[in-house]
């Protein structure tokens, strides 16, 4: 089912089992990038304009897209 063409039930069921999947998200997946040596993107809400690009060796970046392009924001 195309989301625009969904009913309020449906969207209601749709938000509820996406909610549920979000709190059951344990982060094997993020993990999974980081070992394969890719970095990560995770919002923060001290950042509220920009997104915290973490990378396997621990490092993490504040970053900012535009036009699809990243951009360095600072070290955090």
């Amino acid at each position: 089912m195309k989301i625009g063409s969904m009913t309020d039930a449906d969207d209601r069921r749709f938000v509820a089992a996406f909610t549920q999947a979000l709190e059951a998200d344990k982060g094997d997946e993020a993990k999974r990038h980081l070992a394969a040596g890719r970095p990560i993107y995770c919002g923060d809400a001290r950042f509220n304009d920009a997104v915290v690009k973490k990378y396997p060796d621990g490092r993490c970046e504040l970053v900012r897209f535009k036009d699809g392009e990243e951009f360095f924001v600072r070290a955090l």
